[in-house]
């Protein structure tokens, strides 16, 4: 008698077992849009910040530093005047700000 009721209950349950994973798939989507994708853009759009820099401009490093960029190389340094006739090379990844661009020159 007791077996009965036991074999009854699991019976069926195809349905309901596809059923129990979309509230984990939903979270995934959220967490999705809510933390990857804004992530992805913003290192996107530093990405072309660092590579759209120029000769003479200001920028700020990620370790507070003001400066203004006096060479620019193809590597991943580049040499910033952070005083009079005070230069140092830094990495271009370090840039965390361009407080204002130089217009290129008409040629």
């Amino acid at each position: 008698m007791f077996v009965t009721p036991a074999y009854a209950q699991a019976a069926g349950g195809g349905a309901a077992g596809i059923l129990q994973f979309v509230p984990i798939i939903l979270i995934f989507v959220i967490m999705y849009f809510l933390m990857i994708r804004p992530q992805q853009k913003k290192v996107k759009e530093h990405r072309a910040m660092v590579e759209a820099l120029r000769r003479g401009d200001q920028v700020v490093t990620s370790g507070g530093l003001l400066g203004k960029v006096t060479k620019v190389t193809d590597g991943s340094e580049i040499e910033v005047e952070i005083a009079k006739d005070v230069r140092v090379r830094i990495v271009r990844s370090t840039i965390a700000q361009v407080v204002s661009k130089t217009e290129p020159a008409n040629t």
